[in-house]
């Protein structure tokens, strides 16, 4: 699994959409550093930078990146079949991948948000927000392996997700929430740290429950999807 997991990173790290993964994460800082340096009040900016920005729009996009990335590209490019030819049980190829997805979504986008948390109320509220993004991170991710198995345009059907169901919809129709990684993991933030600059209707129980569900459920899918992969890497 080790083996597996230093291939996806090496592969991850060596391809230009790796790149992809700076800008957002940069403009949330610099957003947050020039917010507070100006004085303005945590109140008007913190909602928009830290929810609008950061846990809707940074913390899903550089998850489906990445997400896609780890396993999508190499069945694209065809380099699939030489972990395929393995003599590994296809839960040893999906979990590391999945392991470095989350490992560097959560990184990626908790640092940044701890750092914009702090400047906007407090330690406890960064670390609150690094906590839940990288559980959201986990959640995110598994949707997004599946997804690269599932369909041959896993990017595109993850934006329609992320700005449609739950950026469009999610304001508009409150029922559509439920079923929102994002309002998982602004309750799990608010609940860690309550503030006035998160606000959910879903409950924490809610969202705990949801974010396992939806990590484990799209991570058995993901394996099962992986066993129906032939040698070439199309689905048998």
């Amino acid at each position: 699994m080790s083996t597996v997991s230093w291939i996806t990173a090496r592969g991850l790290f060596g391809r230009r959409r790796f790149l992809l993964l700076l800008p957002l994460p940069a403009l949330l800082l610099a957003l947050a550093i020039l917010s507070r340096s100006l004085g303005v009040d945590p109140g008007e900016w913190g909602p928009a930078v830290l929810v609008g920005l950061g846990l809707a729009v940074v913390l899903p996009v550089v998850a489906l990146i990445v997400g896609t990335g780890v396993l999508g590209a190499e069945i694209d490019d065809g380099t699939v079949v030489h972990i395929l030819t393995k003599p590994l049980p296809r839960w040893q190829i999906i979990l590391p991948k999945l392991a470095v997805a989350a490992g560097v979504t959560a990184v990626t986008v908790a640092v940044p948000l701890y750092v914009a948390g702090v400047l906007a109320d407090s330690v406890r509220l960064g670390l609150a927000l690094a906590v839940a993004a990288s559980i959201g991170a986990l959640a995110y991710s598994a949707f997004f392996v599946a997804l690269s198995l599932l369909t041959r345009r896993p990017v595109l059907l993850g934006l329609v997700y992320v700005l449609i169901w739950e950026g469009l919809l999610g304001n508009f129709v409150s029922g559509t929430k439920v079923l929102s990684i994002q309002q998982y993991v602004i309750a799990l933030a608010d609940r860690i740290a309550p503030t006035e600059l998160l606000a959910t209707n879903v409950s924490v129980p809610v969202a705990a429950v949801m974010s396992a569900l939806i990590a484990v459920g799209f991570t058995v899918l993901a394996i099962d999807r992986l066993r129906s992969f032939s040698v070439a890497g199309e689905t048998s």
